[in-house]
């Protein structure tokens, strides 16, 4: 029961299945607390389907239809506002009773002591609740930089998303990163702009930067009544409706919908009307269904296009991700957040809409509810549940019920491709893509408390390593310590955390370093021979090979064979020679880092009977680092996209420490009353550049890195890096 997978399935059959676990670290816990079904600290409302102590039938809380169904997750930069947002629907459907806060730590999706600690999520929490008739799976997805695979990982099993903004940054750095995993697995959106009522709050602003920065296009289907700190309410374009929110209500549950009238409001009665024909011209342009309608019906007065009309083509438009809708409002006040959720039903594919066709086979089920889950006895297509075991799955892999109805899912899928040529064929959707696990930025070691207690520091890594793909583990050889490979230093830190609390033990990590790369700068050609005699049995290899630079990015080493190989040989020993090449080049003769850039060519191997494949691999492997040493050689360090918000005031100082941490600064937007410094910066000049950066600004400024791409080093830094390393230093 240590073992926890969420799946996703769809409508049609097909004898697979796909088990993604994106959420299994955060409800491990939850498993250990089986017959407790509450939180301590919170007030729990009836679970979907259930009124007071009467139960709806059976089959519509288990299966309901799928049209009904909406698998969505929440995306954002970090603080703007996903997890209040979340919360906030959570108390409105009636899946919660009390308003859970952030920085009370008594959120319902953020449970783990770390993230209640830090008030950011850091892994993904999936709770299902009910609104309007409509069952709704909802995600919540870290927004910091370091966990950006959890939000890789949830959006391969949801079929839309609601990005929320910060009014007043509009997109920042993580937005554009969560919003181009979007696109890759192309799924559709709505846009909520939060913290309308925080100071500096611009709609316009943010509307402008989705447009700008994210290329995409905007319907705004609200507006706002008043910003910042007269922010009230929003206008619903579509129906030309105010919705204001009563001042004296507490939880935001009190509001009203009044139609806009001339009498009453006229200027807004205006802009509304102007803002709902633009509206109409621009899904017009979007949807020919539409279209025809508009010129055909409509075409006189725009005011006469019914409501609903104009939400289905809405709805069609999102669905084509040619467009995305843009709501906004204020979820910590408790306002704009039920329109929210019947935008989500409104707008937002159900599974049948989508194109995975999955079939669930699976002996035990769980209805998630954050940190809760309720068993439940069957699943039908669309539906997000859990199940437990499944000790050997990991994130990315398929399950079926047998070899044979694999080979025949296949076999259906092929055929239908075929008919189907020229589209998104069945054998393509037949299996999900593995998710893109980036490549860790730094590391350290980390020892056990004594050398008894090694196995279970061993056994808790590789239990980590199944829930975080991004964590990476490896044995140093040269000291035979473990090394923790992480995305950045916050990363490593809560899995340190995670060790001592989930685990039970002390651990003790070494110094935080870079995850430097290394490359040769020309071609060298190297030879070598083996000749070793073990027992009665001769081993030789004799080997002659050429490194040498590439233009194009690779992390691995391209290998190329020359004529004068023999074919034999290389098919009975192609896998040991590239074993060896691959060995040679996880360790450059600089610093002990891996080998990037390179291409290794093959000349002559002449192999004796009967020389074994681990011969051949160390003989390969032995030429090529000889190579490597031969070759002028290059230090690349990680170049981190780095953007700094900071007032007008604290500029100069923030532009002067950058200059000192080697900094590349490519430009200075004007963001409200703010500068935002956009730029370059080596990573190994930014650990510790919170605590730096809160001093100089007095705690104004924020920032936001992402790793962009490794870079050659001057000579001199270089020099000082290997000196250092070396301890001339």
């Amino acid at each position: 029961m240590s073992s926890l997978r969420i799946f996703s399935v769809n409508h049609k059959k097909m004898s697979s299945l796909h088990i993604n676990n994106i959420y299994c670290s955060k409800l491990r816990a939850s498993l250990k607390r089986l017959k407790p079904h509450v939180l301590l600290g919170r007030n729990y409302s009836s679970l979907p389907g259930l009124i007071g102590n009467d139960i709806k039938s059976l089959h519509s809380i288990i299966s309901p239809p799928i049209a009904k169904i909406r698998n969505i997750g929440i995306m954002a930069h970090i603080d703007a506002g996903k997890t209040t947002t979340t919360e906030r629907i959570l108390y409105y459907s009636g899946y919660t009773r009390s308003l859970g806060d952030v920085d009370d730590g008594d959120t319902v999706t953020d449970f783990m002591a770390q993230e209640r600690e830090r008030g950011i999520t850091i892994q993904s929490a999936a709770v299902t609740f009910d609104w309007k008739g409509y069952r709704v799976n909802l995600i919540d997805t870290p927004g910091h930089v370091d966990f950006t695979l959890e939000v890789e990982r949830c959006l391969r099993v949801l079929d839309g998303a609601v990005a929320v903004f910060d009014a007043s940054a509009g997109v920042e750095a993580q937005t554009l990163t969560v919003w181009r995993q979007a696109d890759k697995h192309k799924i559709p959106r709505i846009c909520f702009l939060n913290k309308m009522d925080k100071t500096g709050a611009s709609f316009n602003y943010a509307v402008e930067s989705i447009r700008e920065k994210l290329k995409a296009k905007p319907l705004l289907l609200q507006l706002p009544i008043g910003e910042a700190k007269t922010f009230k309410g929003v206008v619903d374009v579509v129906s030309k409706e105010k919705l204001l929110w009563n001042s004296s209500s507490v939880d935001g549950k009190d509001f009203e919908r009044k139609p806009l009238l001339e009498m009453s409001d006229p200027k807004l009665l205006k802009e509304t009307t102007e803002a709902r024909n633009a509206l109409i011209e621009q899904v017009a342009d979007l949807d020919d269904e539409f279209a025809d309608l508009v010129l055909g019906e409509f075409s006189e007065n725009f005011d006469l296009i019914p409501a609903e009309k104009l939400q289905t083509a809405i709805h069609r438009v999102t669905l084509a991700q040619t467009a995305v809708p843009v709501l906004c409002g204020s979820a910590l006040k408790n306002k704009g957040v039920q329109p929210l959720l019947d935008a989500i039903t409104m707008y937002l594919p159900s599974p049948e809409e989508r194109n995975y066709e999955f079939l669930e086979r699976i002996s035990r089920l769980l209805l998630p509810f954050a940190d809760q889950h309720v068993e439940i006895p069957s699943l039908t297509a669309g539906n997000i549940a859990l199940t437990v075991g499944l000790k050997h799955t990991a994130t990315g892999d398929t399950i079926v019920s047998s070899k044979s109805s694999a080979l025949a899912a296949a076999r259906r899928a092929g055929r239908e491709g075929e008919k189907k040529h020229g589209q998104n064929s069945e054998a393509e959707r037949l299996l999900l893509a593995g998710v893109e696990i980036p490549e860790p930025v730094f590391f350290c070691t980390i020892e056990p408390p004594s050398v008894a207690k090694q196995p279970d520091l061993d056994h808790a890594l590789k239990c980590l390593q199944r829930e975080d793909p991004s964590l990476k583990v490896r044995l140093d050889p040269d000291s035979g310590q473990t090394v923790l490979c992480g995305m950045g230093e916050l990363h490593i830190e809560i899995i340190h955390d995670r060790i001592k609390r989930e685990y039970g033990l002390e651990t003790y990590l070494g110094p935080l370093q870079v995850a430097y790369r290394e490359t040769i700068l020309n071609s060298v050609c190297a030879s070598d021979t083996l000749d070793r005699t073990l027992g009665d049995k001769r081993h030789l290899v004799t080997i002659e090979l050429e490194a040498k630079p590439i233009e194009t990015s690779s992390v691995t080493p391209v290998i190329e064979y020359a004529e004068g190989v023999s074919e034999d040989i290389l098919k009975a020993s192609q896998e040991a020679i590239e074993n060896g090449i691959h060995s040679a080049c996880l360790q450059g003769p600089l610093l002990g880092s891996p080998i990037q850039d390179v291409a290794i060519t093959l000349h002559s191997l002449i192999i004796h009977p009967g020389t074994s494949s681990t011969m051949i691999s160390a003989c390969v492997s032995r030429c090529v680092q000889k190579a490597l040493k031969k070759a002028d050689k290059q230090v690349l360090e990680p170049l981190m996209n780095l953007e700094v918000t900071v007032t007008r005031d604290y500029l100069s100082p923030v532009l002067a420490d950058l200059a000192q941490r080697r900094g590349n600064i490519q430009e200075i937007q004007t963001r409200q009353d703010n500068r935002v410094v956009i730029g370059f910066v080596p990573l190994a000049e930014i650990m510790g550049y919170s605590t730096v950066l809160r001093t100089l600004t007095s705690g104004s400024a924020t920032f936001a890195v992402e790793l962009s791409h490794y870079e050659a080093m001057n000579p001199q830094d270089q020099s000082t890096l290997l000196n250092r390393r070396s301890g001339l230093t």
